[in-house]
């Protein structure tokens, strides 16, 4: 899998999550905070990172969606209790 820059990877085996700075032919640039705020740069195999899943806008879109349809049939439930009243 090609990484591009921007991408949030991980070590295939664990660790903390970095941001892809380039991929050039030596391997993947990243970077990524220690623990205690220090900034590193490597650069890694592209075969011992994987791509970390997004929480993108669409993602997020879905979400709100599904909240404005449970509001909408709790909405329309409430009216239909005030018209049988």
């Amino acid at each position: 899998m090609p990484f591009e820059p921007g991408h949030i990877v991980m070590l295939k085996s664990g660790g903390l999550q970095m941001t892809v700075a380039e991929t050039t032919e030596d391997g993947v640039q990243c970077l990524w905070l220690g623990e205690d705020g220090d900034l590193f740069r490597e650069t890694l195999p592209e075969a011992v990172l994987e791509l970390v899943p997004s929480v993108g806008p669409e993602d997020e879109d879905e979400d709100d969606d599904e909240e404005e349809e449970e509001d909408d049939a709790e909405d329309e439930a409430e009216n239909a209790r005030r018209k049988v009243a």
